[in-house]
């Protein structure tokens, strides 16, 4: 199992970033994704999830700003965050099943400057 997160970086607070995971090794068509953030010390924080048949759900402080989307061709999933603020400042991680298993890419940095 592969996860190859990417598309984090540095933005101002109001502006919008587009992260991609792009996996292999498994049947990404049959697979429930989703991607979780934690800052370094703290515990890993569930910020949206898309399952198989294409049901989403989102953590109360994702709700109305991101969107988790899936593309079975391109076995990739994607995280469009649009309004961050300061607080979204993390390492997000995409993950394969459940955020607290042991399945999940490398990280990608979102810094969110006020």
């Amino acid at each position: 199992v592969q996860l190859q997160a990417s598309g984090g970086g540095l933005v101002q607070t109001g502006g919008s970033l587009r992260l991609s995971c792009a996996t292999s090794g498994f049947t990404f068509r049959f697979a429930d994704m989703g991607w979780y953030r934690q800052i370094p010390g703290k515990q890993r924080e569930p910020v949206a999830r898309i399952t198989a048949g294409g049901t989403s759900n989102y953590a109360d402080s994702a709700k109305g700003r991101f969107t988790i989307s899936r593309d079975n061709g391109k076995n990739t999933v994607y995280l469009q965050m649009n309004s961050l603020k300061p607080e979204d400042t993390a390492v997000y991680y995409c993950y394969l099943g459940n955020y607290l298993g042991n399945y999940q890419g490398q990280g990608t940095l979102v810094t969110v400057s006020s």
